[in-house]
């Protein structure tokens, strides 16, 4: 019985029975740029289409000592830009030919280095990084197995990477709140410290108290709606109250925004201006209208792949490097002057 319901795949020696040829010209036919006659071929194509044949790629693979897989490995990849931008990835990588691999990871030493393991172990032609802070040994492995880097949201002087224009936004942010007379300035940011989060939450403060206004900060533990909440909750407690906040991410401005409206009474944007960074979907519902600052996952995960392709035509080239500036998409939570 376990024989009988064992996966059994169709194999190219079936193909080149039904076909009347040998197992070579099935090969041929399926190698680009090899040499087949046209009449082999059709009979080969049209065998294989009967017995739905595809080529063994793990197999070619294993031939070649190296696979189409790219690794993306990522901390809570379902959440907010991060799974937008996974399936902006996903779908380019594939466009490419690649077959992508998510690896949901945490951002520990440990955690990162196992997953960088799993994929050198089965050959990842790449791996793409979009969470935590790898270790300089992460980059070590990859690079005495010759695997390419792509990083994400972060610099790394070893790698290929991808960043959006996070302190350019975020001195827009402050200028904007403080060209329409806003003075008791915020920005929610998150104790998880990320290098982009910590990058706008820095940059928006820096141009706050450059400009003369007040400026706080708060955060919760994530850069989540429930950490939007914390921080609205410290911001509003009690004294005077921030009249617009910059939220390090659209996530963060949904809980911002549900506790001030729900919790305090005030309307927004009369009382309270905010803006977000990242535009996802959610943003634009109603209950939010949520004026935030736009990174297109499409162009990053595009970037990301050119900046992959580089490197493999290039082994030795110096690292790459994509800046992606954000632009501001106004709707009703703020409306600049």
């Amino acid at each position: 019985m376990k024989d009988e319901k064992r996966m059994r795949f169709v194999s190219a020696e079936q193909v080149a029975q039904l076909a009347g040829v040998s197992r070579s010209a099935v090969s041929r036919t399926f190698t680009p740029g090899a040499s087949v006659a046209p009449a082999t071929r059709e009979k080969v194509l049209r065998a294989a289409e009967e017995l739905g044949y595809h080529v063994n790629d793990l197999a070619r693979g294993v031939l070649a000592n190296q696979s189409r897989l790219v690794g993306i490995v990522a901390t809570k990849p379902e959440l907010g830009f991060r799974a937008h931008l996974t399936a902006a990835l996903a779908k380019a990588l594939i466009h490419r030919g690649n077959i992508p691999i998510l690896i949901n990871t945490g951002q520990t030493e440990e955690e990162l280095l196992a997953a960088q393991k799993m994929l050198i172990g089965h050959r990842a032609e790449a791996t793409i990084i979009l969470s935590g802070s790898p270790p300089a040994s992460f980059f070590e492995l990859a690079q005495r197995n010759g695997q390419p880097l792509v990083v994400i949201g972060r610099s790394e002087p070893d790698a290929d990477h991808v960043r959006a224009g996070n302190s350019e936004a975020s001195r827009k942010a402050a200028n904007a709140f403080f060209e329409a007379g806003r003075r008791r300035l915020a920005v929610v940011g998150s104790q998880s410290g990320t290098p982009s989060i910590t990058e706008r939450e820095n940059a928006f403060m820096s141009a706050a108290r450059s400009l003369g206004a007040e400026v706080r900060s708060a955060g919760g533990p994530d850069s989540d709606y429930d950490s939007g909440i914390a921080a609205a909750r410290e911001l509003f407690a009690g004294g005077e109250r921030p009249d617009a906040v910059f939220c390090a991410n659209d996530q963060i401005a949904f809980g911002l925004m549900d506790f001030i409206r729900i919790e305090t009474k005030l309307r927004i944007p009369e009382d309270v201006a905010v803006i977000g960074f990242d535009d996802v979907p959610e943003a634009a519902w109603l209950s939010y209208s949520l004026t935030t600052f736009r990174q297109d996952p499409v162009t990053m995960a595009l970037r990301a792949v050119e900046l992959l392709e580089r490197r493999l035509e290039n082994p030795d080239a110096s690292p790459g490097y994509e800046r992606v500036i954000p632009e501001l998409v106004v709707r009703k939570s703020f409306i600049p002057v």
